[in-house]
């Protein structure tokens, strides 16, 4: 391998191969040190200039499922919520479930009267005293990112909903109201600046810093049902109508009763049991 390799990324730019990039990224998934060098040094030795990281990241799955058909599972993770769609739907209902596992009151899809206009919101959370009036931002391909007009809209659409009746209510009187928008790829670097300048929260891939997205769904192994490698097709429909959002529902599921009912084979339900017990248990 030339000792300047060059790769191109997500969005279509010139990046530097980096050996500790592919390294950590697989020991994020929970293999051993020993693995994650083999399969860091497999993947150097096979690079080539122009390689594109969509490439790498399908080598490293090959060689992670020979290996650790789990942690191939957990490297799926971006791919899997990119299956969530093609509308935003089922991301709002999994990110839904996300903050009721961690002891959200949540509500989806809410229309509320701003000062002047009325909106749909994409889910309202409450905990405690805090309360989140929330935006999801879902992208189905690799490389996209949320862009400053998002934020903007993100930030009109809160202020307008503070300045009319809805908030006033004696129920929120106590509350910390706060706009939080939530994504499953990236945040612009603009889009960071300004959401901070105007204290809106955000959780995104890998933002927060070390407490992105990605952390906060393997720390509480709440993976949605589409990583699982037999989630395929319409059923991201079947199971978005019954908020069977999370890898771990396929547990509650009675196959044959299922099966009949949603017209779908028993044996892929049965595959999806098997993959959620290698990528949960």
């Amino acid at each position: 391998m030339p000792e300047n390799l060059f790769v191109i990324n997500s969005q279509g730019e010139k990046e530097l191969f980096s050996f500790k990039k592919v390294y950590h990224s697989v020991r994020e998934v929970g293999v051993s040190k020993f693995l994650a060098i083999e399969i860091a040094k497999t993947i150097k030795n096979e690079a080539y200039p122009g390689i594109k990281t969509l490439e790498i990241f399908k080598k490293v799955k090959e060689l992670l499922k020979k290996e650790a058909p789990g942690a191939a599972m957990r490297y799926s993770l971006k791919e899997g919520m990119r299956k969530l769609g093609p509308t935003g739907f089922p991301f709002e209902k999994y990110v839904g479930e996300i903050f009721s596992k961690n002891g959200f009151e949540v509500k989806l899809n809410q229309y509320i009267q701003g000062q002047c206009s009325r909106y749909e919101i994409d889910f309202l959370a409450k905990k405690d005293n805090l309360f989140y009036i929330g935006e999801c931002k879902y992208h189905n391909l690799p490389g996209e990112q949320v862009h400053l007009n998002i934020a903007l809209a993100n930030y009109a659409r809160f202020l307008d909903i503070k300045n009319g009746n809805f908030l006033k209510k004696d129920s929120f009187r106590n509350l910390r109201i706060e706009s939080l928008l939530v994504t499953n790829t990236k945040f612009t670097a603009e889009v960071i600046q300004y959401s901070k300048c105007v204290n809106v929260k955000m959780l995104g891939w890998n933002y927060p810093r070390n407490k992105g997205l990605e952390h906060l769904i393997a720390n509480q192994k709440l993976y949605p049902v589409t990583i699982l490698p037999s989630f395929k097709g319409k059923l991201v429909d079947v199971f978005s109508e019954k908020r069977m959002m999370l890898a771990k529902d396929v547990f509650k599921i009675e196959v044959k009763e299922f099966a009949k009912k949603n017209k779908i084979p028993e044996e892929k339900l049965e595959s999806m049991i098997k993959e959620a017990k290698v990528l949960l248990i």
